[in-house]
């Protein structure tokens, strides 16, 4: 039997489609951290994340079974798509029902801004309340704006990758990202925020 830790998540899809479970397992494991950061991210509520993380993980094993993903070389793009629509799908489900409410404060410690700090004790003190107001703000941006702006900074997406992934143009990706920043500049001045990392 091949290891499977060296095989691509491409081939863990196919083999797990011809009836090896354990590959299925393994392509979890790879990706179940990215997945659920995204949608923590973009729906702010741990217990509503989980469940829609399992409800793309029953989405992807159904596609999967059903045979309608094809080896393209991006599965994590694939199943990221998943995750989108199914997010999307939730938040029209939310809507309908009137119950979408903006929460106060987030919690983003999954993101870590830290990595790219200095090491001195005064600049990594100015750098995390930079580091808190950004999040602060990113937070109160309307869904798709923080989407693109989580997408293409904490996930190094290009806006043709953000554009497939969340079904817009190109050009609506980079609108978006365009207004989540002119947002987050208005909200430096209308607050006051210095947003300078040392």
């Amino acid at each position: 039997m091949e290891n499977l830790k060296t095989l691509t998540d491409e081939e863990l899809a196919l083999s797990y489609v011809d009836g090896n479970n354990k590959a299925f397992d393994e392509l979890l494991a790879r990706n179940q951290d990215k997945l659920f950061s995204y949608i923590y991210f973009i729906i702010r509520d741990e217990d509503k994340a989980n469940d829609l993380f399992q409800e793309t993980f029953v989405k992807v094993i159904t596609k999967l079974h059903e045979r309608r993903y094809v080896d393209s070389g991006k599965f994590s793009a694939w199943i990221m798509r998943i995750a989108h629509n199914v997010i999307m799908d939730w938040y029209r489900e939310q809507r309908a029902r009137n119950l979408v409410e903006p929460t106060e404060e987030n919690d983003l410690s999954n993101l870590k801004g830290n990595d790219v700090l200095d090491s001195n004790v005064e600049n990594r003190y100015v750098n995390e309340q930079v580091m808190t107001d950004v999040k602060k703000m990113m937070n109160m941006l309307p869904p798709t704006q923080r989407e693109v702006v989580f997408m293409r900074f904490y996930q190094d997406m290009s806006f043709k990758e953000i554009a497939e992934l969340t079904g817009v143009s190109i050009n609506t990706s980079l609108g978006r990202m365009r207004y989540a920043l002119l947002n987050m500049r208005r909200m430096t001045r209308e607050h006051n925020i210095a947003l300078q990392l040392d």
